[in-house]
Protein backbone atom coordinates (compact mmCIF):
# COMPACT_ATOMS: atom_id res chain seq x y z
CA UNK A 1 0.00 0.00 0.00
CA UNK A 2 1.40 3.08 -0.74
CA UNK A 3 2.40 5.53 1.84
CA UNK A 4 1.88 8.94 -0.14
CA UNK A 5 -1.90 9.55 -0.69
CA UNK A 6 -2.40 10.13 -4.56
CA UNK A 7 -2.76 13.97 -4.15
CA UNK A 8 0.25 14.19 -2.44
CA UNK A 9 2.04 12.36 -5.20
CA UNK A 10 0.91 15.07 -8.02
CA UNK A 11 1.73 17.49 -5.88
CA UNK A 12 4.79 16.50 -5.18
CA UNK A 13 5.26 15.32 -9.34
CA UNK A 14 4.39 19.27 -9.82
CA UNK A 15 7.22 20.77 -7.50
CA UNK A 16 10.03 18.13 -8.29
CA UNK A 17 9.39 19.46 -12.07
CA UNK A 18 11.55 22.77 -10.83
CA UNK A 19 14.95 20.21 -10.38
CA UNK A 20 17.26 21.59 -12.44
CA UNK A 21 19.99 19.43 -11.26
CA UNK A 22 20.41 15.63 -10.31
CA UNK A 23 19.36 14.87 -6.70
CA UNK A 24 20.78 11.55 -4.97
CA UNK A 25 19.15 9.87 -2.08
CA UNK A 26 21.31 7.62 0.00
CA UNK A 27 20.02 5.39 2.44
CA UNK A 28 21.79 3.62 4.87
CA UNK A 29 19.92 0.45 6.47
CA UNK A 30 20.55 -3.34 8.09
CA UNK A 31 19.97 -6.79 6.21
CA UNK A 32 16.55 -7.05 8.62
CA UNK A 33 15.46 -3.66 8.66
CA UNK A 34 13.95 -2.19 11.68
CA UNK A 35 10.33 -0.90 11.03
CA UNK A 36 11.67 2.69 10.43
CA UNK A 37 14.35 1.57 8.18
CA UNK A 38 11.45 -0.37 6.00
CA UNK A 39 8.88 2.64 6.33
CA UNK A 40 12.22 5.46 5.09
CA UNK A 41 13.26 2.88 2.50
CA UNK A 42 9.72 2.75 1.13
CA UNK A 43 9.36 6.19 1.49
CA UNK A 44 11.99 7.27 -0.37
CA UNK A 45 11.37 4.68 -3.15
CA UNK A 46 8.11 7.02 -3.94
CA UNK A 47 9.73 9.80 -3.38
CA UNK A 48 12.32 9.24 -6.05
CA UNK A 49 9.38 7.55 -8.41
CA UNK A 50 8.10 11.04 -8.87
CA UNK A 51 11.02 12.89 -10.65
CA UNK A 52 13.57 11.17 -13.20
CA UNK A 53 16.42 13.68 -11.40
CA UNK A 54 16.40 11.86 -8.72
CA UNK A 55 18.03 8.84 -7.91
CA UNK A 56 17.87 6.56 -5.04
CA UNK A 57 21.09 4.56 -3.39
CA UNK A 58 20.64 1.98 -0.42
CA UNK A 59 23.36 0.97 1.85
CA UNK A 60 23.87 -2.20 4.28
CA UNK A 61 25.55 -0.41 7.27
CA UNK A 62 27.35 -3.39 7.75
CA UNK A 63 28.30 -4.77 4.08
CA UNK A 64 28.91 -0.77 2.81
CA UNK A 65 31.34 -0.20 5.99
CA UNK A 66 33.69 1.93 4.42
CA UNK A 67 30.58 3.63 2.87
CA UNK A 68 29.16 4.93 6.01
CA UNK A 69 32.49 5.80 7.45
CA UNK A 70 32.92 8.01 4.53
CA UNK A 71 29.83 9.55 5.47
CA UNK A 72 29.64 9.40 9.31
CA UNK A 73 27.11 7.19 9.42
CA UNK A 74 26.87 5.29 12.63
CA UNK A 75 22.58 5.14 13.00
CA UNK A 76 20.23 3.38 10.74
CA UNK A 77 17.82 4.25 9.02
CA UNK A 78 20.27 7.24 7.57
CA UNK A 79 19.04 9.61 4.55
CA UNK A 80 21.41 11.97 2.94
CA UNK A 81 20.58 14.66 0.35
CA UNK A 82 23.11 14.76 -2.16
CA UNK A 83 23.90 16.49 -5.37
CA UNK A 84 27.20 17.73 -7.36
CA UNK A 85 28.49 17.32 -3.86
CA UNK A 86 27.82 16.02 -0.26
CA UNK A 87 26.07 19.29 1.36
CA UNK A 88 26.96 17.81 4.63
CA UNK A 89 22.85 17.44 4.87
CA UNK A 90 21.51 14.30 7.33
CA UNK A 91 18.51 12.49 8.49
CA UNK A 92 18.72 9.72 11.14
CA UNK A 93 15.53 8.14 12.02
CA UNK A 94 12.35 7.84 8.97
CA UNK A 95 11.82 11.37 7.69
CA UNK A 96 8.21 11.17 8.72
CA UNK A 97 5.22 12.94 9.46
CA UNK A 98 6.14 17.02 10.08
CA UNK A 99 9.55 16.01 8.99
CA UNK A 100 8.57 14.91 5.59
CA UNK A 101 8.42 18.46 4.28
CA UNK A 102 11.77 18.63 5.50
CA UNK A 103 12.93 15.99 3.20
CA UNK A 104 11.26 17.81 0.63
CA UNK A 105 12.75 21.31 0.75
CA UNK A 106 16.06 19.35 1.02
CA UNK A 107 15.90 17.87 -2.49
CA UNK A 108 14.34 21.11 -4.00
CA UNK A 109 17.06 23.21 -2.77
CA UNK A 110 19.82 20.57 -3.61
CA UNK A 111 18.26 20.32 -6.99
CA UNK A 112 17.57 23.90 -7.70
CA UNK A 113 20.85 25.54 -6.36
CA UNK A 114 18.14 27.84 -4.57
CA UNK A 115 19.66 28.42 -1.27
CA UNK A 116 17.36 31.02 1.00
CA UNK A 117 19.76 32.21 3.11
CA UNK A 118 20.54 35.75 3.48
CA UNK A 119 23.56 37.77 2.22
CA UNK A 120 24.25 38.57 5.75
CA UNK A 121 24.18 35.09 6.80
CA UNK A 122 26.15 34.06 4.02
CA UNK A 123 28.92 36.39 4.85
CA UNK A 124 29.02 35.56 8.37
CA UNK A 125 29.32 31.64 7.71
CA UNK A 126 32.17 32.80 5.19
CA UNK A 127 34.35 33.32 8.31
CA UNK A 128 34.07 29.73 9.65
CA UNK A 129 37.21 28.16 9.75
CA UNK A 130 36.19 24.45 12.15
CA UNK A 131 33.93 22.04 11.49
CA UNK A 132 30.78 22.74 12.87
CA UNK A 133 28.32 19.69 13.55
CA UNK A 134 25.06 20.63 13.83
CA UNK A 135 22.14 18.06 15.71
CA UNK A 136 18.53 18.94 15.75
CA UNK A 137 16.40 16.59 17.76
CA UNK A 138 12.53 16.26 16.16
CA UNK A 139 9.73 14.07 17.10
CA UNK A 140 7.15 12.90 13.76
CA UNK A 141 4.60 15.57 15.83
CA UNK A 142 6.07 18.74 16.19
CA UNK A 143 4.60 21.28 14.16
CA UNK A 144 7.92 23.44 14.29
CA UNK A 145 10.82 20.96 14.07
CA UNK A 146 10.58 21.29 10.64
CA UNK A 147 11.89 24.85 10.81
CA UNK A 148 14.68 24.48 12.89
CA UNK A 149 15.72 21.68 10.49
CA UNK A 150 15.35 23.27 7.57
CA UNK A 151 17.55 26.20 8.36
CA UNK A 152 20.40 23.80 9.53
CA UNK A 153 20.30 21.86 6.77
CA UNK A 154 20.38 25.54 4.32
CA UNK A 155 23.11 26.32 6.44
CA UNK A 156 24.70 23.13 5.82
CA UNK A 157 24.21 23.68 2.31
CA UNK A 158 25.98 27.28 2.09
CA UNK A 159 28.61 26.05 4.30
CA UNK A 160 31.29 23.63 3.45
CA UNK A 161 32.01 23.88 7.09
CA UNK A 162 28.65 22.60 8.21
CA UNK A 163 27.38 19.45 9.11
CA UNK A 164 23.67 18.92 10.00
CA UNK A 165 21.85 16.14 11.03
CA UNK A 166 17.95 15.97 11.58
CA UNK A 167 17.75 13.39 14.53
CA UNK A 168 14.63 11.84 15.59
CA UNK A 169 14.11 11.56 19.08
CA UNK A 170 12.05 8.67 19.75
CA UNK A 171 14.10 6.26 17.43
CA UNK A 172 17.75 7.18 19.29
CA UNK A 173 16.60 7.37 22.76
CA UNK A 174 20.20 7.09 24.33
CA UNK A 175 21.28 10.37 22.04
CA UNK A 176 17.55 12.12 23.69
CA UNK A 177 18.69 11.18 26.98
CA UNK A 178 22.38 12.04 26.93
CA UNK A 179 21.56 15.47 24.99
CA UNK A 180 18.89 15.60 28.33
CA UNK A 181 16.29 16.31 25.54
CA UNK A 182 12.99 17.24 27.07
CA UNK A 183 11.55 19.87 24.51
CA UNK A 184 11.74 19.85 20.77
CA UNK A 185 13.20 20.80 18.52
CA UNK A 186 16.74 20.97 20.20
CA UNK A 187 19.78 21.79 18.69
CA UNK A 188 22.97 21.03 19.60
CA UNK A 189 26.31 22.85 17.61
CA UNK A 190 29.90 20.70 18.76
CA UNK A 191 28.46 19.34 21.88
CA UNK A 192 29.01 22.55 23.49
CA UNK A 193 26.02 25.14 22.49
CA UNK A 194 22.33 24.15 22.63
CA UNK A 195 19.52 26.03 22.25
CA UNK A 196 15.97 24.85 22.28
CA UNK A 197 12.81 26.32 19.38
CA UNK A 198 12.94 27.49 16.23
CA UNK A 199 14.97 30.68 16.15
CA UNK A 200 15.14 33.03 13.74
CA UNK A 201 18.11 32.77 11.22
CA UNK A 202 20.03 35.10 11.83
CA UNK A 203 19.98 34.02 15.75
CA UNK A 204 20.92 30.43 14.82
CA UNK A 205 24.23 31.86 13.06
CA UNK A 206 25.19 33.55 15.85
CA UNK A 207 25.09 30.35 17.97
CA UNK A 208 26.99 28.53 15.36
CA UNK A 209 29.87 31.67 15.61
CA UNK A 210 29.68 31.20 19.27
CA UNK A 211 30.45 27.31 18.71
CA UNK A 212 33.29 28.46 16.54
CA UNK A 213 35.07 30.00 19.37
Amino acid sequence: MPLLAERDRETLTDRFSQLTKPVRLMMFTQEFECLACRNTRELLEETASLSDKIDLVVYDLVKNQQKAETYGVQLVPAVIVEGEKDHGIRFFGAPAGYEFSSLVEDILAVGTGTIPISQASREKLASLTRPLHIQVFVTPSCPYCPRAVHTAHMLAIASDSITADMVMAPEFPHLANRYDVMAVPKIIINETISFEGAVPEEEFVNFLLQAAG
